[in-house]
């Protein structure tokens, strides 16, 4: 979720339901140089609380650090340690899921980290194994109970895996029956209908949303309704992602005060919501050049009129796209 969950998401998350918030990971050498770059990752508001700042490395005193340094700078209610990350540029230097493969360091790490913090909390996130060959999460899970690690979230996913393939919640049930520290499910929360079947099968603490949340923030309050045996809520309609779409471009851009990289670095965001829209492929072309938020409204008034009578969601083939223009 790096790159995504940003204060502004967060924000919009909270408002729809979320509960607790973490925010994009930062190694703990880029703490250490509190730059404008890296306030942009750690920074938040007072609404956002609970918040946990996510950090990543792969040396304990390095870790301790950057712990004791962003506690502080920024305050957060708990410190929470990236044992999960599958990207390239990051198990490079030994972070992430690098760790999975060693036990003591993963270990060390985290008993480092929780003794410099104390007595704030501190969590970790773990995907089930580096590969199909070495599924190790309920050991490694026991480690970091060992450590003092005070809340576990698995990923059901391998580091092999990255995102492909399916979660798997057998393993993610097998951690959380191991351990005393409430564990969190994570892997493919796509719906509150599938939430509600995992939150039901597995005996997990809680339930964490990452993906899905990036093309519709509403599953919180829907997951919520669930829960709580209510109705759910009415879906969002076309206008009200429009709504949304707009109102994240606008704080976006008052974030980072420069209009041109305030809508560059949204274009990936918009991808995301153009998910599901009618006429989405012809969406994403436009989403894909855009460069203010006027041409964000005259694609606004293109899609409304282009989708007229048909928001059901679903792609429309590029002519279809052309048809409804007229």
């Amino acid at each position: 979720m790096a790159g995504v969950t940003n204060s502004v998401f967060r924000r919009i998350c909270k408002a729809r339901g979320a509960d607790v918030l973490t925010t994009e990971f930062v190694s703990a050498e880029g703490i250490m140089h509190r730059n404008e770059r890296t306030e942009h990752y750690v920074d938040f508001q007072p609404e956002e609380r609970p918040l946990g700042v996510q950090l990543f490395g792969g040396e304990p005193e390095q870790l301790a650090r950057g712990a004791r340094a962003v506690m502080g700078w920024k305050q957060p209610d708990f410190i929470d340690i990236n044992f999960g990350c599958p990207v390239n540029k990051v198990v490079c230097r030994n972070g992430g899921s690098a760790l999975l493969r060693d036990g003591e360091l993963l270990a060390a790490i985290a008993s480092a980290v929780v003794g410099a913090v104390a007595p704030v909390p501190v969590t970790a996130k773990i995907r089930i194994g580096w590969d199909a060959q070495s599924i190790n999460a309920v050991e490694n899970a026991k480690r970091l109970e060992d450590a003092g690690i005070k809340r576990l979230t698995v990923h059901g996913r391998t580091r092999a895996q990255g995102y492909s393939g399916e979660a798997d919640w057998d393993v993610i049930a097998a951690v959380a029956e191991a351990v005393h520290i409430p564990v969190v499910g994570n892997g493919d929360i796509t719906s509150a209908d599938v939430a509600m079947r995992r939150w039901t099968n597995a005996p997990v603490s809680g339930l964490m949303v990452g993906r899905a949340a990036m093309n519709s923030p509403w599953i919180f309050q829907e997951m919520k309704a669930a829960f709580r045996g209510e109705d759910a809520p009415p879906a969002p309609t076309l206008s009200d992602r429009w709504d949304l779409i707009e109102d994240h471009c606008r704080q976006e851009l008052a974030r980072w005060r420069k209009t041109d990289k305030g809508m560059h670095a949204m274009r990936s965001r918009l991808m995301a919501y153009s998910r599901g829209l009618p006429a989405s492929r012809e969406l994403r072309r436009r989403f894909g050049a855009v460069e203010s938020l006027d041409e964000l409204a005259a694609i606004r008034a293109w899609h409304e009129t282009a989708s007229h009578g048909n928001e059901e969601t679903g792609e429309q083939e590029p002519a279809e796209a052309d048809a409804a223009l007229g």
